[in-house]
């Protein structure tokens, strides 16, 4: 029978969005005693997780929930994609990706940060061994030989709790890796992506449009109650004075970049926006720590991979408290369990940051040679269906070694 530390909690997690959320339930099988420590109410304008933009999720992330008892419910909230269109506007070339083609019943499921926030919350409420510090700032670290303290203000009171180990999911300016000392590498990239949701005249139905332009990227997304999520990716400028714009402009100018293919735009949602950069962080583990989710890396939106991959940081750690509970002495903040995290992780993040950046330079440039070149790039990958399922198949999250989670199998 393995034996655990003498601490408060087992595991401490910092950060209770989406991610945070999402790790606690990934190990709450584990018979663990688990805090989360969350700075901003869940109902607050300013809890950025659970507001109203949407989410893609990839099959990998399916499999997850799927394996934690939560897909169900969430499947029912969410809205299936079936095709994928992909043009480069002013430009000849398209490319068209369908779930027929890949042997699959959904290439992703959209579905509102608010309700996929919800259910995830309802969940954690259940759990007898996960405590809800929330609203909690964390304000300093204290990594020990055999344990790490985590101090935090609540209201008007301080707290300390103990833990094996600290889980960093707040987000990407994550204010407990900067006390842990882990540096970021951020690459700017002097861009607002701009989101909200529309009516479309023709039924976007299981569809999702990516509409390049030498302004950048258009997504359209299909969301519940037959209309459609976008995000719009813009130079830092032109967003601004977007945002400023009547509703009347703003579906004009968004028309023009999009075309007719989904008819006339209307009835404009609320719009929101927040600035695009890329962001790294210099290592994924310190003493007694770890760092997962937009604290190790925060991607750029163009092909909505962000969420997904730290959700295989959530299934990957999981994976590897599991096997160290099989321990006769369990040690779950040991450097070893936390270097086989960081190397497993490393090839997946390396791939999809070299993978977004790569699109964010490749569309970003007006030169003629380059937008030829992406023409004729679309052109081939339509004509080619080996190497379309292939690149479908990283997108979805289904390449590499893969942990238990993300191919839908519960630790217990």
């Amino acid at each position: 029978m393995s034996t655990l530390l003498e601490t408060d909690f087992d595991i401490v997690i910092a950060g209770g969005g989406m991610i945070g959320i999402s790790m606690a339930l990934a190990i709450s099988s584990l018979d663990l005693r688990i805090a989360v420590i969350e700075k901003i109410e869940r109902d607050h304008d300013k809890q950025p997780s659970f507001d109203d933009r949407s989410t893609a999720l990839s099959r990998s992330s399916q499999s997850m929930f799927t394996a934690l008892g939560l897909w169900d419910e969430i499947r029912d909230a969410s809205k299936a994609i079936k095709t994928i269109h992909v043009s480069d506007k002013g430009r000849f070339g398209f490319s068209h990706i369908s779930a027929k083609e890949q042997e699959v019943e959904a290439l992703g499921y959209v579905v509102i940060n608010r309700v996929l926030g919800d259910v995830l919350l309802n969940s954690v409420a259940k759990k007898k061994n996960i405590k809800l510090f929330c609203p909690a700032e964390i304000t300093s670290i204290e990594p020990h030989k055999d344990y790490c303290n985590v101090i935090f203000k609540s209201q008007s009171s301080k707290s300390k709790v103990s833990s094996q180990l600290l889980i960093v999911a707040d987000g990407t300016n994550s204010s407990a890796r900067d006390y842990l000392g882990i540096g970021v590498k951020k690459t700017n990239y002097d861009q607002i992506a701009i989101i909200g949701n529309l009516l479309t005249e023709k039924p976007i139905d299981n569809r999702a449009f990516e509409r390049f332009s030498e302004s950048g990227p258009l997504a359209l997304l299909p969301i519940e109650n037959g209309r459609t999520a976008f995000i719009w990716i813009l130079p830092t400028n032109k967003a601004e004075n977007l945002l400023a714009a009547t509703d009347e402009i703003f579906l004009s100018s968004m028309q023009e970049t999009f075309g007719l293919r989904l008819g006339l735009f209307s009835n404009l949602g609320k719009r929101s926006s927040y600035p695009l950069a890329l962001t790294e962080a210099q290592r994924l583990y310190a003493s007694r720590s770890v760092v997962i989710g937009n604290a190790a890396n925060s991607l750029h939106p163009v092909a909505a991979q962000g969420f997904n991959l730290g959700l295989r940081d959530v299934a990957t750690l999981a994976d590897c408290l599991c096997e160290e509970l099989k321990k006769d002495k369990v040690d779950l903040g040991n450097v070893d369990l936390l270097s086989e995290y960081s190397d497993w992780r490393q090839q997946d993040h390396q791939k999809l940051k070299s993978f977004t950046d790569g699109l964010v330079r490749l569309y970003g440039n007006s030169r003629k040679s380059i937008r030829v070149l992406r023409g004729v790039g679309m052109v081939c990958f339509d004509l080619m269906p080996g190497f379309r399922k292939f690149f479908v198949k990283h997108t979805m999250g289904l390449v590499g070694r893969l942990p238990r989670l993300s191919r839908g199998i519960s630790l217990k």
